[in-house]
């Protein structure tokens, strides 16, 4: 009779220990870019081994989306594969929020084609009229190529969504700050679903995160001509000398501190770094990878 009430009592104990333990683990909220959205993850997985004492919960929806919780404060990392913009900026001021940008990595923003299409180069230009309002291309044809299983050899434009930032970076780079987007294209929500399409579709042309090319792909060697084009890759977008790279970014609201601060030098360390590289993305810095 003695006896149970003490082990009521340390059960008791250690139920409250153990909760105690549960609620004192760091919760970290990191949101955004769809591009950035499985590097991330890997990120996050790989610091939970590190670290078990924090929990970094991850999420895409867009760089729209990352940067809208941010100017709300309902995140701790936004990630966005494009810079904020002023407005944007001038709205989480007002809102008692300052943004701070971190560039944790390097993206080449490939330009897909169907692994039928006979076109193995683009200028900006051509990219430019296949994609903007007004004076544009609309058959294969008007670039002399005849595309297999392209019935009526039209051109099938896949973009993203408005809320990405690898539409607003694409808008930006290619068709010009006063560009706009030509009517009839096919919005993708997220970068994968790009490239799914024009794997699928012959007639078809995206844009995407070098990341998610697959072997089932073609991509497009940028350029005016065979001798003068640079194809996306790590080592083209590392050096800026491919046309439509563009820099991966994580804002925090001020300078990070405490819990937040040591994950991301985690991320810029050559740890961190190796894992960007290793899912398609070029590092800050040249890294040592095992």
């Amino acid at each position: 009779m003695s006896r149970r009430p003490i082990i009521v009592l340390s059960l008791v104990l250690s139920t409250a220990v153990l909760t105690l333990h549960t609620y004192a683990r760091t919760a970290i909220q990191n949101k955004g870019s769809d591009t950035l959205v499985n590097v991330a993850q890997a990120w996050a997985e790989a610091y939970s081994q590190k670290d078990p004492e924090v929990a970094i919960a991850v999420s895409g929806g867009g760089s729209g989306t990352g940067i809208a919780a941010m100017i709300n404060g309902t995140v701790d990392i936004a990630n966005a594969s494009r810079k904020m913009k002023k407005k944007e900026i001038d709205l989480a001021t007002q809102r008692g929020q300052t943004p701070i940008e971190h560039v944790v990595g390097y993206d080449a923003l490939a330009v897909f084609l169907h692994k039928d299409n006979p076109i193995n180069v683009l200028s900006i230009e051509q990219i430019k009229k296949i994609y903007a309002r007004g004076k544009q291309y609309e058959n294969w044809s008007d670039l002399g190529v005849e595309v297999p299983g392209c019935k009526n050899n039209e051109i099938v434009v896949v973009s993203r969504q408005n809320n990405s930032g690898t539409y607003a970076y694409f808008k930006k780079a290619v068709l010009g700050a006063k560009g706009k987007y030509r009517q009839g294209t096919l919005d993708m929500h997220g970068s994968k679903d790009v490239v799914d399409l024009v794997e699928k579709t012959p007639c078809a042309i995206g844009y995407s995160g070098l990341a998610y090319a697959t072997d089932h792909i073609k991509m497009a060697c940028v350029g005016d001509g065979d001798e003068n084009c640079v194809s996306p890759s790590v080592a083209t977008a590392s050096n800026r000398s491919y046309s439509i790279a563009r820099p991966l970014l994580m804002y925090t609201n001020g300078e990070p501190e405490g819990e937040i601060k040591t994950y991301l030098d985690w991320i810029l360390s050559d740890e961190g770094q190796c894992i960007i590289l290793a899912k398609g993305y070029a590092p800050v810095r040249e890294v040592a990878c095992k």
